[in-house]
């Protein structure tokens, strides 16, 4: 009988830890050229997580947070992020009840395909990184977008950092500023870098800003000379690339500057890692770079940001890689949505994080709109000197 009493109190013990419990886990990819502004995005998880203490008290039980550091690239993808990894991934949080939320994914065609599982599975996602405005903007992409990524019908994805739409806005005003009068737009064919290729292309046509070029490249190819030699040919005064570091932003810096092409080289954000620099050598990119960011790097915020930075180089020892900051962000939103839920549970937590109105938060005071995209529209120019990236001037539109 005593056996069994034990047996009875420790299976209670089990389920009242079990209940204790809430998880929070993030989808990116981990290794390639991605990884250090992954990284950082993981470290900014981690340090929200411990400025809440570890810990959230809902209804009286405190329950302890605990994060999952998910991968969902794979060795076949050459470290990019796959599309079977990515459905495991969410397939896996969707059946773990103390899962809470999903924050990820980095890449906006990563995105595609979790959102509709976990929206369909009402559970919560947030993302630090994406930026195609067709995951929430109706009139943005194809005809059934954003409802394709929203199969109950509800909002359940969410993004801290502004869309593509206003990114290439900024990027469009800046190559106005310059003085250019001639672009050649490139493109990596995946979501993220057609989209803001494409953004850019309709906004620099709008201000009489002639395009020489609009092409896909081929990320297999070893290298662009022949792509060079037709820009040269154009006399583009500035090639846009939509791509990340990994889809081959370095080798064509480099291949622009063997050739002796003058024109400078217009990147958006998935290029804003040191790895572009160490890929390509910064004499390929030393003025010629030209990086649009959503948002500011890390020494250009101010109060609470500021303070999150400090506390950054303290604890890691190094700079914030760009997207560090909309990692703490993004797990520091969901969990004060948590405690204004109050609650564990999926619902309720969609429900707080979608009534989110002037949050102070590291990236400033923000609010998600009706579409759950944030309200922040501040985007930066960012320039390469003397072998690392400078803020240059913050972005009008």
């Amino acid at each position: 009988m005593r056996t069994l009493s034990v047996l009875i109190l420790s299976l209670a013990l089990t389920a009242a830890s079990a209940e204790e419990v809430i998880k929070l886990v993030s989808s990116l990819p981990r290794s390639g050229g991605l990884r250090a502004l992954t990284q950082g995005v993981v470290n900014g998880i981690r340090m929200a997580i411990d400025d809440a203490g570890g810990k959230v008290e809902l209804g009286g039980v405190t329950y302890t947070i605990q994060f999952e550091d998910m991968d969902d690239a794979s060795p076949a993808r050459g470290g990019n992020w796959d599309a079977n990894v990515e459905k495991d991934n969410a397939t896996r949080a969707v059946a773990d009840p103390d899962v809470m939320a999903y924050i990820g994914t980095f890449n906006s065609g990563a995105a595609k395909i979790s959102m509709p599982i976990l929206n369909g599975a009402g559970l919560a996602m947030i993302s630090p990184a994406n930026t195609t405005p067709s995951l929430t903007k109706p009139g943005t992409g194809d005809k059934d977008e954003p409802a394709r990524w929203r199969p109950s019908g509800k909002v359940t994805y969410f993004r801290v950092v502004p869309a593509d739409d206003i990114q290439s806005a900024g990027g469009a005003v800046w190559t106005r500023d310059l003085g250019i009068t001639k672009v050649f737009i490139l493109h990596d064919k995946e979501a993220y870098g057609e989209s803001i290729a494409r953004f850019y292309r309709d906004q620099v046509l709008a201000m009489k800003i002639e395009v020489a070029g609009y092409e896909g490249i081929d990320t297999a190819a070893a290298n662009f000379r022949s792509l060079v030699t037709k820009i040269r040919a154009s006399g583009a005064g500035l090639v846009f690339f939509g791509a990340t570091v990994d889809t081959k932003a370095p080798q064509l810096a480099k291949d622009l500057h063997a050739s002796g092409v003058k024109a400078k080289l217009m990147m958006p954000d998935g290029c804003f890692t040191e790895s572009l620099i160490t890929g390509a050598g910064a004499e390929a990119l030393e003025d010629r770079a030209l990086i649009t960011f959503g948002g500011v790097p890390a020494d250009q915020l101010q109060g609470a940001g500021q303070k999150f930075a400090q506390q950054y180089r303290a604890k890691f020892k190094i700079e914030p890689e760009s997207y560090a900051a909309y990692g703490y962000e993004s797990a520091a939103v969901v969990i004060d949505a948590l405690k204004r839920a109050g609650k564990k549970d999926r619902a309720a937590l969609i429900a707080a994080l979608a009534a989110t109105k002037d949050y102070a938060g590291v990236l400033g005071t923000w609010s998600f709109d009706a579409n759950g995209d944030t309200t922040l529209r501040t985007v930066s120019g960012n320039i390469v000197k003397n072998g690392k990236f400078e803020f240059a001037k913050i972005l009008g539109e």
